[in-house]
């Protein structure tokens, strides 16, 4: 017997945020202009003007808690 696989956002219980949506726009932004390290997606969530959780700047602690909250 093979084993099942469900993708991650198979198994969601609810649609993603517009916060989430607009996180994962500006990853999606950041990575293909080619940013690869932590610090550029800090700098390019600053740039692109993406609010932070509880009026917070980006920092890189902020930004991998982020993405480990989010289950990314």
């Amino acid at each position: 017997m093979t084993k099942q696989y469900i993708v991650v956002h198979q198994s969601r219980d609810a649609e993603p945020t517009e916060y989430e949506n607009l996180l994962a726009d500006a990853l999606e932004l950041a990575f293909g202009a080619g940013v690869t390290e932590i610090e550029g997606v800090v700098d390019s969530l600053i740039a692109d003007a993406v609010p932070a959780p509880k009026g917070q700047t980006w920092t890189t602690d902020l930004v991998l808690s982020e993405l480990k909250r989010l289950g990314a």
